[in-house]
């Protein structure tokens, strides 16, 4: 198997999550009771020092710390990397072309999955630099998907929530709620066919698969299949 390295801390509460869905995916591999893991490397980065890159259109300084970090992924051994997070996949091209470390992206593993179901139209949801930066519809676009997004006054609502609340760790039944009567009537206006988890901790909130009898797609587990997939590779 191939070493496996994880950009985290973007936030976190998802980075364990990816870390306990890639021991459980290697479980349901396993035969036998066999104690068969992956050798992972997980580097964690200052959430707030990326953030804070991005508020201030420092985009080319916020890529080049993300290199450097992937870098010392690459140096403690990773075969490729994953980066355990949405939103710093709008810097994605950048950061995969300044590093050899070959990146397993969330957003082409999302497009595929909704390829598979033969989603047509989606909803994205997520951090307000995933929602308005087209990085999704760029990548959705090859798959012949359209992707919509909610409208100013609820991106910044469900931003919000998600650097308030999700972020540390808080999930509210009330903000779920909240999300999902968005979600409702952006279905009831658009005839979207599924939900994109545009973060990685909105999984730990809307934890099944269907919600508004729609798919929700989980970008963290389908991140997560991606990676397995590329580790057993031969």
């Amino acid at each position: 198997m191939k070493t496996i390295g994880i950009l985290g801390g973007l936030g976190p509460e998802a980075t364990a999550d990816y870390y306990k869905k890639l021991i459980n995916g290697f479980k349901k591999l396993n035969e036998n009771g066999s104690l068969t893991y992956p050798e992972i490397v997980i580097y964690s980065v200052t959430m707030s020092k990326f953030i804070n890159l991005l508020e201030e259109g420092q985009n080319e300084v916020a890529t080049h710390y993300l290199v450097d970090c992937i870098k010392k992924i690459e140096r403690a051994g990773a075969d490729f990397a994953a980066i355990g997070a949405n939103t710093p996949h709008l810097l994605f091209n950048e950061i995969q072309s300044k590093t050899n470390l070959p990146l397993v992206s969330i957003v082409e593993s999302c497009a595929i999955a909704a390829k598979k179901l033969q989603v047509k139209s989606c909803v994205l949801i997520g951090s307000k630099f995933t929602m308005q930066n087209g990085f999704f519809e760029d990548v959705f676009s090859k798959q012949s998907i359209e992707i919509v997004v909610p409208d100013e006054p609820e991106i910044e609502l469900i931003n919000k929530r998600l650097f308030e609340e999700l972020e540390l760790g808080i999930f509210k039944e009330d903000t779920k709620n909240e999300i999902l009567s968005i979600l409702k009537d952006i279905k009831k206006d658009k005839s979207i066919d599924a939900v994109i988890l545009g973060c990685t901790e909105f999984p730990l909130m809307f934890t099944e698969e269907r919600y508004l009898d729609i798919p929700f797609l989980n970008t963290t587990q389908i991140h997560v299949d991606a990676i397995i997939k590329e580790c057993i590779k031969t």
